[in-house]
């Protein structure tokens, strides 16, 4: 009865959210999404075009850019198609916020939000119109335009370094519930270690 009862209140227990996991979340997403906006709006004041600015000896060259696809410029003939996929996004973030209990999940997670929302009010609130909306680019790598690296904003980086952030948790075994899974071989040694003392007892 009592291992059952563990299982069952450790099932509880990762089945409830932790206020600080979640809190780190909100303030990652907030804080990129700012931090975006706020890039977006000295590039919309300051940046030309046909003027781009070179900055790190030309490893980065800052130009205004209005991009119609996703993050990169992929897929710039379905621009309505991207607000929708951002939506959904956003309300699994959320779902999954609700069991949430690890930190570096809600780094990532934070990321990935704050990116996403970042991009969707470009989309929902920019010419040509509502979930038509042009994106705001501004950040090129080697070259003033993208004839050799997609031109990027802050959104698009927080989603890429949001993306493999979580890639990374996964291959690590960190769970979003803060547990962590063992890998095989150290499985199979803890295993072979209880049968050993099994037999000998």
């Amino acid at each position: 009865m009592q291992a059952v009862g563990g299982k069952t209140l450790n099932a509880e227990k990762a089945s409830r959210f932790a206020p600080r996991a979640v809190a780190v979340l909100g303030a990652t997403a907030l804080v990129a999404l700012v931090v975006d906006q706020w890039v977006k709006h000295l590039s919309t004041e300051n940046l030309d075009p046909n003027e781009p600015k070179r900055i790190l000896g030309g490893l980065i060259y800052l130009s205004l850019l209005r991009n119609g696809g996703a993050a990169f410029s992929f897929g710039e003939a379905y621009t309505w198609v991207f607000p929708l996929i951002t939506l959904v996004v956003v309300g699994w973030i959320g779902w999954m916020a609700t069991r949430l209990r690890s930190v570096p999940w809600a780094v990532a997670l934070g990321l990935v939000l704050g990116g996403a929302l970042g991009n969707l009010i470009d989309r929902l609130f920019r010419a040509p119109g509502p979930f038509q909306g042009h994106v705001v680019d501004m950040i090129s790598v080697f070259a003033p335009n993208a004839e050799r690296f997609p031109v990027f904003n802050i959104a698009d980086s927080c989603l890429t370094v949001g993306v493999c952030l979580a890639v990374l948790l996964e291959l690590t075994g960190r769970q979003r519930d803060g547990s962590r899974l063992k890998g095989k071989s150290q499985a199979t040694a803890e295993s072979d270690t209880t049968t050993g003392k099994e037999e000998t007892a």
